[in-house]
């Protein structure tokens, strides 16, 4: 799964404040769906659609885990602050598809040649500070990967969420960069001479920087009173490929550096001691 479509599955179920809320209990479970209509890999120009699964699992605000967000804690949690070790999981791409193990329709020949990318961890850590109320997050993640790739890569995020009054409808709004060094960027954007051979692109090899940068949004529905029965969420996000990675001749003749995503999701959340 690429990382853009990762961070589309932007919003858990959400909880509704029309009233006062039951007792918080110690986990919280959320389940849900997301159809997503995408570039089926980073920096295709193919698009298809996948229906991710979206499972979330957290322990008081101490532990969370999840697809998008990955397993981590909150080792400091307190001020605003957040901070804590952090693992991911990044799914490979696949030659004969493209990047989604979700994919249901359509698909992409561009890759053909260049051989499978395997599934990879990524671990690091992670600081967050809110602000204005917990309207504003700012978000930082270093993480060096194993398997499918050995690079290292940082991730950074603004965010800005906020509700009506009556919590009846929930927004977010964030801008977020990747960089990474070329141990990564290769892996995915640069062609080896073999590959070159097998695909007629010409050989390239691709530096560190920035891999891409763009803007995501959503809006939320919370379903029944404190969100109980669930949520519906339309999400949609636009990526462009940085420099590092738009002078890849996969990109230049057989991708585009604009990424372009939107979906839907509905999940249910609930909670248990």
């Amino acid at each position: 799964m690429n990382r853009f479509i990762l961070l589309l599955l932007l919003a858990a179920p959400a909880t509704a404040q029309t009233a006062r809320p039951p007792a918080p209990r110690a986990f919280t479970l959320g389940i849900g769906v997301a159809p997503v209509y995408a570039p089926v890999w980073q920096g295709s120009r193919d698009h298809g659609l996948s229906i991710f699964p979206d499972l979330r699992l957290n322990y008081r605000d101490d532990v969370f885990l999840s697809i998008p967000d990955g397993l981590g804690w909150n080792m400091v949690n307190q001020d605003g602050w957040k901070l804590g070790p952090l693992a991911k999981i990044r799914f490979g791409r696949r030659e004969n598809t493209g990047g989604s193990p979700f994919l249901v329709t359509g698909g992409s020949t561009a890759l053909r040649g260049m051989g499978n990318v395997g599934v990879a961890g990524e671990f690091g850590g992670f600081a967050q500070k809110s602000l204005v109320g917990g309207r504003l997050r700012l978000r930082a993640e270093l993480r060096q990967g194993t398997g499918g790739h050995d690079g290292l890569i940082a991730d950074t995020i603004i965010g800005w969420s906020d509700r009506k009054k009556d919590a009846s409808l929930l927004w977010n709004l964030a801008l977020r960069a990747t960089w990474a060094d070329s141990d990564y960027s290769n892996v995915y954007f640069g062609v080896t001479t073999a590959q070159a051979a097998a695909t007629g692109l010409p050989a390239s090899r691709t530096g560190s920087g920035l891999m891409s940068a763009g803007v995501s949004a959503s809006l939320t529905r919370p379903l029944g009173r404190f969100g109980r029965n669930g949520a519906i969420t339309l999400f949609t996000s636009y990526d462009r490929l940085g420099d590092v990675t738009a002078e890849s001749s996969l990109i230049r003749q057989r991708g585009q550096r604009d990424q372009l995503a939107v979906g839907l999701s509905y999940g249910y959340r609930f909670s248990f001691n």
